[in-house]
């Protein structure tokens, strides 16, 4: 979700109300998920790299999201929408963590839609994450017993990987998972990301042919 201070610098805004204007559009993307059916959205919010910005930064990203938390948390229960936590939990305070954990607890029932909250997340630290869990465990090293140690077990990998802000990378994202995904990618500052511009982009989707790596 790219182009938060972009899009408020270029208006003459604080980055912080960017990433709260971008706050809205997860909402509306969420929101869209839910009324095409999609299965799984996962979102990367904080990426274990973001803890280098100012402090000032990183301590409005922390309040917006336990906010975020707090406020819309019983409305997704109520609509079956399930909160999952991908990544590390060392680094947050203890407020922080206990909305996450909070906001988990009540939305797990959900079927509808489970959103993944990619926080404090970074694709090599999930891997040497499994890894280190399947020396700790002394099991067999292969595909099943790997994916199973992965922050997003039981979760299938994601079919389509959206990218905004005109960013061509993946910026340790998924690392594991992404392997066969369509990438997507639109000049749209995340604030600008609507329900339209999710279409548009699983119209494009659509219209790919999937081969993971065979002939078709």
């Amino acid at each position: 979700m790219d182009g938060n201070g972009r899009w408020a610098q270029e208006r003459g805004m604080s980055r912080s109300d960017g990433h709260a204007a971008g706050a809205k559009s997860v909402k509306k993307i969420v929101q869209r998920c839910a009324e095409l059916g999609v299965s799984y959205l996962t979102l990367y919010s904080f990426s274990t790299e973001n803890w280098s910005r100012p402090e000032t930064e990183i301590h409005a990203l922390m309040e917006l999201l336990v906010t975020q938390l707090v406020d819309e948390s019983p409305e997704l229960a109520e609509r079956g929408i399930r909160l999952k936590h991908y990544g590390s939990r060392k680094n947050f305070s203890s407020e922080v963590l206990q909305a996450i954990d909070a906001a988990c607890e009540l939305t797990k029932d959900g079927t509808n839609l489970t959103v993944g909250l990619a926080l404090d997340y970074s694709g090599r630290s999930e891997l040497l994450h499994a890894i280190s869990r399947l020396v700790s465990d002394g099991v067999e090293v292969n595909q099943e017993s790997l994916e199973s140690r992965l922050y997003t077990a039981g979760v299938p990998d994601p079919d389509l990987l959206i990218r905004t802000a005109g960013e061509f990378r993946i910026s340790n994202f998924l690392l594991w998972q992404v392997a066969y995904s369509e990438l997507y990618v639109t000049e749209q500052c995340w604030p600008d990301f609507d329900a339209d511009s999710l279409d548009t982009a699983l119209v494009e989707y659509a219209s790919r042919t999937r081969k993971f790596g065979t002939v078709t």
